[in-house]
């Protein structure tokens, strides 16, 4: 690999099969639909720590299992081995998974630059998608698999789990019935402590196993982290941010990384509301938050928890879940109100299980996905709009041409 450079070529294959540069051909293909009872069939692309985290996980939910894996690095296969059937075949070549007849659907969990090629591959060759957020690493690749996903006759489900989390949920009915008043703005914030940087187990692997360091295969902190508050809030609003601002820089770990450290957007939506948009890797006070903040009352969201806050002189009576109108009633500005989701004796599971268990209903059912590749295309122009007014000192505008 020389000057240690991590190329696309060199992560499609790690054997002697030349890139042709032309897309593969399923000609005639159709997509899998199990029967009622029938195991989907996986197979996962990239198993560094999300692929190796979805596959613990799916060995343990019903109707799913690997039959498949693919990376270059020995060491990162080497981990998922663990958590699949010693009868998964083990691949290089992410094409030739694909080619692969014991596998119905796919899992990418790639290096963001690698997301759209593999995705677009993946619905050519009539496999079921799940792609991790973003969906791609800009914009043009996010309109065209939109276009292909939407002439295609299969499952296309994107990463953002956190819309099939019972947690959020509650709060968007929270919102939608008013409990808020208006919306006017969201404080979204996901704050770290660490340098992000993976150790590097093999020579001349810096570029690989620390992808999310270097602008050519990773949106940094703001593809990687703040997506998933983005995605949040674009369901929350029931839209897609019309303008973007935003400031961000290499503040602290001066490693000759080339993503920003530190990252701060504000998003403006329909009606002027405002999303304001930070991640740090200098400090964790707080860690993963988002506030959202309405007339009557302030939600706020600490990753598997939320509490309402009422404002003073806007007291209200009624039901919100598990906080009853007594307790409403008697409020008093900044009293925490723990907003409940599941009932005592219901189990409360990893949101990417919810998730993987409704792609596999959606298989079934011939169902379009609620994280669908719209949501995708949303969530990926929204980070990629933050990332250039960042690049810039620009304002970023949703052009017509993206679509609604």
């Amino acid at each position: 690999m020389s000057n240690m450079l991590f190329t696309r070529r060199k992560f499609l294959s790690a054997g002697t099969l030349a890139l042709s540069g032309t897309a593969l051909s399923y000609a005639g293909l159709t997509s899998f639909i199990p029967k009622k009872n029938e195991v989907i069939r996986l197979g996962i692309i990239g198993t560094g720590t999300r692929g190796t985290g979805l596959a613990r996980l799916i060995k343990n939910l019903p109707g799913l299992t690997v039959t498949a894996y693919c990376d270059i690095l020995a060491v990162q296969a080497a981990k998922i081995a663990e958590h699949v059937s010693a009868k998964a075949k083990k691949y290089n070549d992410y094409r030739k998974l694909l080619e692969d007849k014991e596998v119905d659907a796919v899992i990418i969990a790639t290096p963001l630059y690698l997301h759209y090629i593999m995705a677009k591959d993946a619905v050519a060759a009539g496999k079921h998608v799940y792609v991790e957020k973003s969906m791609t690493y800009d914009i043009p690749q996010a309109l065209d698999l939109e276009r292909r996903v939407n002439n295609a006759k299969l499952v296309f489900q994107v990463g953002h789990q956190y819309r099939y989390f019972g947690l959020y949920r509650r709060v968007k009915q929270t919102i939608d019935e008013g409990w808020l008043g208006e919306v006017t703005h969201f404080e979204c914030q996901y704050h770290r402590n660490s340098d992000w940087r993976f150790p590097v187990v093999e020579k001349g692997t810096e570029r690989i196993v620390n992808w999310r360091m270097y602008k050519e295969y990773s949106g940094g902190l703001m593809a990687e982290l703040c997506g998933h508050q983005l995605d949040i809030v674009n369901w929350m609003t029931n839209a897609h941010p019309e303008r973007v601002t935003g400031m961000g820089g290499i503040n602290y770990w001066k490693d000759g990384r080339e993503t920003y450290d530190h990252v701060r957007a504000i998003f403006e939506y329909p009606g002027g509301v405002k999303a304001n948009v930070s991640s740090i890797l200098s400090n964790a006070y707080h860690g993963y938050e988002i506030r959202i903040l309405g007339s009557k009352a302030t939600l706020q969201i600490e990753r598997d928890e939320a509490f309402i806050y009422t404002e003073a002189r806007k007291k209200q009576t009624g039901v919100v879940d598990g906080v009853t109108g007594a307790t409403l009633l008697n409020a008093t500005q900044g009293e925490a109100m723990k907003l409940e989701f599941i009932h005592q004796d219901e189990e409360k599971r990893d949101p990417s299980s919810y998730a993987l268990l409704d792609f596999a209903t959606c298989i079934r059912e011939n169902k379009k996905p609620f994280a669908d590749v719209k949501t995708g295309k949303y969530g990926a122009i929204a980070v990629h709009m933050a990332n250039m007014a960042m690049d810039t000192g620009n304002m970023q505008h949703w052009e017509k041409e993206y679509g609604g």
